[in-house]
């Protein structure tokens, strides 16, 4: 029988096409790897002229077409923040909305991301599964053929060519008995590529869809920022010169106590938050509960809830998976005093809570570090950024982006193991001590506050 049909094929089409369609079935959805896979129609296409021609124009259009999107894009951002103006409570509402947005893309992205990974890996279990049976699709395809006694259609090009001519001779009886069950076997497999390859499109064009947002959202954000931090330079003209100063302070203590301590009682932006959170005491509350509508205040200069209040209100300041607890091992054989949260690289870094900014600079082997007075003898420690975008003294409101992570860990393995990819540390202190953050962290997404 395989002889047999070993001939038909031969006779009637040549066993290099008829192998194509295995090469087809198991070639990847990236146009790149289909050139690759097939040279002499790379070389055919660099020959012609005319094609390679308009494939440049083509892209030369397509860099224009961006080029374009960006200068729209930059005079719409020139025409926002003209309207935003000295608005301090629009543009803060604007920045919190928009680092809202980006960590929301971030997530779907994630998301996708996840979802993509069993696919493609079933997706090449099939097409090793395809290309280890090439002998038997040879053999069924011929048979097809035979029994048809005419070419076989457009089975070369697409695995759904191949699926369907499978599907069409068995419903008219052209398989032979002995071969049906393995020309049902092969539909069968053909079929969920098929339909793997349509649900792994459609993942990867939402995927790409959501990068580009996340650039234009990222784009916006940061111009945002710069105006943020613009007007606060106007109001705080010595800011540079305090900056500088901190980071000179923060070389003459050794521990994160001495650096609060430090700041708070020495360097004038600091100390002013410092002691503004001191006397604001505790907001009001409703009938004994935090009134959350505070929060939807951009324009206020203190916290809205009081810290030690907020138990269940706050998410985490970045998209991330936690790689280390409070109270665990820190690796060096002390315990841990804060979170690790492994993120991706760039991630938007937001405030978990209102509170004053009483340090950002480097500090030790914690790298990038950001410490905000939340009131009440509470602080909030954020280490392992690779940049901070904002100054000493500024008072932060809760979900208002802050930082941006680097590519690779910034902080010492003591904190964040030996990951590779970024790592955010976040620790909460009362009165100088670690405390365990895990009771402020909101339980599920619709418990959070955002500001």
């Amino acid at each position: 029988m395989v002889s047999y049909f070993g001939a038909a094929c031969r006779a009637w089409l040549p066993v290099s096409q008829l192998l194509s369609i295995v090469m087809l079935a198991a070639s990847p959805l990236s146009p790149v790897h289909a050139q690759a896979a097939l040279p002499e129609q790379q070389a055919a296409v660099t020959t012609a002229s005319p094609d390679a021609i308009k494939q440049r124009e083509q892209e030369l259009e397509a860099a224009r077409e961006q080029q374009r999107k960006a200068t729209e894009l930059q005079e719409k951002l020139k025409a926002e923040i003209a309207a935003i103006g000295q608005d301090r409570s629009k543009l803060n509402q604007q920045l919190i909305d928009i680092a809202g947005q980006v960590r929301s893309v971030e997530t779907r992205i994630a998301d996708a991301e996840a979802r993509l990974q069993p696919l493609d890996g079933r997706e090449r279990d099939i097409r090793a599964s395809l290309d280890s049976r090439r002998a038997e699709i040879i053999e069924v395809l011929a048979a097809l053929q035979r029994a048809g006694r005419r070419t076989p259609p457009a089975l070369l090009v697409r695995p759904e060519d191949a699926l369907q001519s499978l599907r069409t001779a068995m419903l008219l009886g052209a398989v032979v008995p002995e071969l049906r069950g393995r020309a049902e076997k092969l539909a069968t497999d053909l079929g969920e590529l098929v339909a793997l390859r349509k649900t792994i499109s459609t993942e990867r064009d939402a995927l790409a869809r959501d990068r580009d947002k996340l650039k234009e959202d990222q784009t916006r954000l940061t111009a945002l920022v710069d105006e943020r931090q613009r007007q606060q330079a106007a109001a705080e003209k010595d800011m540079e010169a305090e900056g500088t100063r901190a980071i000179a302070l923060s070389k003459q203590v050794d521990d994160l106590q001495g650096l609060i301590a430090k700041m708070e009682q020495d360097l004038k932006s600091a100390a002013k938050a410092a002691a503004t959170a001191n006397l604001q005491g505790a907001p009001a509350t409703v009938n004994g509960k935090p009134n959350l509508e505070a929060f939807k205040n951009p324009a206020r200069m203190s916290p809205a809830v009081a810290f030690a209040s907020a138990k269940g209100l706050f998410s985490y300041p970045v998209n991330g998976t936690k790689i280390r607890d409070f109270g665990g091992s820190d690796g060096a054989g002390g315990v841990q005093k804060g979170i690790s949260l492994a993120t991706k690289a760039g991630a938007q870094v937001t405030s978990p809570c209102d509170g004053w900014v009483v340090y950002a600079g480097p500090f030790r082997s914690y790298g990038q570090l950001l410490i905000l007075n939340a009131g009440g003898g509470y602080h909030v420690l954020i280490a392992g950024m690779e940049h901070i975008s904002v100054n000493i003294g500024q008072f932060v409101l809760t979900g208002e982006p802050v930082a941006t992570m680097g590519s690779t860990s910034q902080v010492a393995s003591i904190l964040a193991t030996n990951a590779s990819q970024p790592v955010l540390y976040v620790e909460f202190r009362k009165d100088g001590t670690p405390i365990d953050p895990g009771p402020w962290w909101a339980a599920n997404e619709g418990e959070k506050v955002r500001g």
